[in-house]
């Protein structure tokens, strides 16, 4: 698309065309997590705007547009024709754009007389967010109000609205398997939300195969390789199977970024202290600095789903590594400036030379190692003061014992009662997660009391009505047997983190290594996978869209052994079951899957979840 819809040319001696890409809200969040600013250049992009913003007219570069087909952005694209912005015009839609918007642009170009200056215009099917090889999602930042998990549990949600949430939702998914080149086969649970995803999802998948003059699954619109006889299975689940993982605190790295530090499309924002001393227990006054964690970062690859003091541990390893490289560098350099001096010197030199060739070339690799070993080493200690300030090693274990039937060694009441044990919204995750899991009902007199010690602590109890109401509705009798397995064993206090040189001053935070466990999401996944029989996926729907006759059964047609799979979550996402999901597949080396992509229509850390369940509470009130 940046080529100007030609396929890129392999020579490196070609030049890039120079040209300014216009994107809107939708494009620049689907563009910012895969490229970044001097990769664009690289491409030629020399200016990139938002749509809606002022620009100035450039007549002689060409303007590669990227933007959602809606009503709004083609009347801007219209002014901007009749405005003759630009030498030319390569109009890219998110998604398809339909025909009475096409003619509106049609009849605006005419007016204006810039039809030929109109070189493509193509549907890219592009309507969702990468942000890993094995991850994506649907919407972010203000484009998802309408498919958050609010929005589709809301009580006084419009047929309407939640017709129009789950059309937006299937047009993404629809984006993905164009953009995957397959048809996948599709199960979902009765009665919710992901049933209604998956009907829908069905049928779209199905007119378009049978429209044989516009199907996007033949082989002649497919690139070749991407079309494979093995067909993904899609699993379609609802948010509301399992509510106590979007609140979990988490103990490995990527999950703990985006739970304490508002990791946001790859970027983290990390908050340095500033010089100004704060009361007891308030934050010091910080200034934000933001990191992009990306690809090609080979330590962000290796370690984001490594428990938290592995990774602290890592990063000690690598600065001591890089420690002892940089004074090889100022040694082989320190050698050259001795010219001249005397004949040892010039003798040494010639020895020296191959070294300081090597020490040279290698001079930018190592410069960009030590810029990665900083950012991991100012995200590493910001998450450490986190953990320590609201002591969330602590919540981790308690809430992995919750999941997994262990008895508690702390009483709930004494972390709600202590002030120096997190913060109002750590405790009410705390006490939803024990909530859920308990095996036998609580009773009000209960539940009252805990309230009481929550509320003495400032928490916000909106959240607990809504789960409360939840808990009831649902057929949580079978729950408490979805967690188990799970659990934390403490080992030995971080050896290398205590000697006096490191970085991290670790004392007090436990050594937590996480026994491996499936959760909910990874369980059905699991089940439906292996085609094994288990209680909650038997009457789980099958749908085919290569099948000509509908059919409403449960009974897969397809036995094959499933090589790839994408499980999405209408609602909320998060990382730590992306995490788990990423652990099952090296965990089942031998088995017969390869690949499990995790899917959902919004990502939201613990802080926005628990926001969601507030004002579902308050509207229950």
């Amino acid at each position: 698309m940046l080529n100007l819809n030609l396929e890129p040319s392999r020579s490196s001696a070609v030049e890039p065309v120079w040209k300014v890409l216009v994107y809107d809200r939708f494009g620049q969040d689907i563009i910012s997590p895969i490229l970044s600013v001097p990769e664009l250049r690289d491409m030629g992009v020399t200016l990139h705007l938002l749509l809606h913003s002022d620009r100035d007219p450039i007549p002689d570069v060409p303007a590669v547009y990227f933007v959602m087909p809606s009503e709004e952005n083609v009347q801007r694209i219209c002014q901007d024709l009749r405005n003759q912005l630009y030498e030319s015009y390569y109009l890219n839609f998110i998604s398809a754009v339909s025909r009475q918007r096409l003619e509106d642009m049609a009849s605006a170009a005419l007016q204006a007389g810039t039809v030929p200056q109109i070189s493509k215009v193509f549907d890219q099917y592009l309507n969702f967010i990468t942000l890993e090889d094995d991850m994506f999602t649907l919407r972010h930042s203000q484009n998802r109000e309408a498919i958050s998990y609010y929005a589709i549990n809301r009580g006084d949600v419009q047929d309407s609205e939640m017709e129009a949430s789950m059309d937006a939702i299937v047009d993404s998914l629809f984006s993905v398997f164009v953009t995957l080149g397959t048809v996948p086969i599709i199960r979902s649970p009765r009665g919710n939300a992901a049933e209604m995803v998956a009907e829908k999802l069905d049928k779209k998948l199905r007119e378009n195969i049978r429209d044989s003059r516009n199907s996007l699954f033949t082989s002649d619109s497919l690139q070749a390789g991407q079309f494979s006889f093995q067909r993904p299975l899609l699993v379609i689940l609802d948010r509301n199977l399992d509510l106590a993982t979007p609140l979990h605190h988490t103990w490995t790295y990527q999950a703990l970024a985006h739970d304490v530090l508002d990791l946001q499309l790859n970027r983290v924002m990390v908050e340095e202290p500033g010089g100004e001393k704060s009361p007891q227990g308030a934050r010091p006054k910080k200034k934000a600095k933001s990191y992009d964690l990306n690809f090609t970062d080979k330590f962000w690859q290796s370690h984001k789903g490594s428990p938290f003091p592995e990774v602290a541990e890592a990063v000690q390893r690598e600065l001591e590594e890089y420690r002892s490289q940089e004074d090889e560098v100022k040694r082989l350099k320190s050698v050259m400036g001795l010219e001249g001096e005397d004949e040892g010197a010039i003798s040494m030199l010639s020895d020296n030379t191959a070294k300081l060739t090597s020490a040279v070339s290698s001079l930018p690799e190592l410069l960009e190692k030590k810029r990665l070993i900083d950012m991991h080493t100012n995200i590493a200690s910001a998450l450490l003061d986190h953990i320590k300030v609201r002591k969330l090693d602590v919540y981790f274990e308690m809430e992995e014992k919750m999941m997994s039937k262990q008895s508690l060694d702390k009483s709930l009441m004494d972390m709600f009662s202590d002030p120096e044990a997190g913060s109002p919204e750590d405790k009410m995750r705390l006490f939803i997660i024990y909530f859920i899991c308990s095996a036998q009902t609580m009773s009000d007199a209960e539940i009252d009391q805990y309230a009481v010690a929550l509320q003495a602590a400032n928490c916000d109890l909106a959240p607990l009505h809504y789960i409360k109401r939840w808990k009831a509705f649902t057929k949580m009798t079978a729950a408490p047997s979805q967690y188990g397995g799970g659990g934390t064993k403490t080992i030995s206090m971080f050896s290398r983190l205590m000697n006096t040189g490191s970085e991290f001053v670790m004392e007090g935070v436990k050594n937590l290594v996480v026994k491996k466990h499936n959760l909910p999401v990874t369980r059905v996944a699991d089940a439906l996978i292996d085609n094994k029989s288990y209680q909650d996926t038997e009457d789980y729907r099958y749908f085919d869209p290569k099948m000509l006759r509908v059919t409403d059964s449960s009974i897969p047609r397809n036995r094959n052994p499933v090589q790839e799979a994408i499980v999405f979550i209408v609602g909320s996402g998060n990382y730590i079951e992306y995490q788990n999901l990423v652990d099952y597949v090296k965990g089942k080396s031998g088995g017969s899957i390869k690949r499990i992509t995790y899917g959902c229509s919004e990502l939201s850390n613990a802080t926005l979840f628990l926001k969601q369940l507030a004002k579902l509470g308050t509207e229950l009130h």
